[in-house]
């Protein structure tokens, strides 16, 4: 349940918002609550993130979600590492891409051949 992606995409959002609450959380990167609440117990049960509970006037009990220095270390891996997926997948799509022009390419001149009175089929 937490793969590198949604470990990234979390350790992200606490660093720029560390009082970024679970429900926002959730709200940004499209995943339920339960597995924001799931992640963010894993994160810290593992020493990458520290929590502490504080108090403001708009919400009676607030929590600020600090990324420990290992989980500073974590968060800069995982941007290698998904950024070496993205590249990839980029890589893939643009080739795909590329393939499809192709094809598209050699559909309007065999179109543009058949309509100029070129191979009808009938020979």
């Amino acid at each position: 349940m937490l793969n590198d992606e949604t470990r990234y995409r979390i350790l992200k959002t606490l660093q720029a918002d560390p009082q970024a609450s679970q429900r926002r959380i959730a709200g940004e990167l499209g995943i339920s609550l339960g597995r924001v609440n799931y992640c963010l117990n894993a994160l810290i049960n593992k020493g990458l993130v520290k929590v502490n509970n504080f108090r403001n006037s708009d919400n009676k009990r607030a929590y600020l979600y600090l990324l420990t220095p290992r989980g500073i270390e974590e968060r800069a891996r995982l941007t290698a590492r998904f950024l070496r997926v993205k590249l990839d997948e980029y890589e893939i799509l643009k080739r795909e891409l590329e393939e499809l022009e192709r094809e598209a390419a050699t559909t309007s001149k065999d179109k543009e051949h058949v309509s100029a009175g070129g191979d009808n089929g009938l020979t």
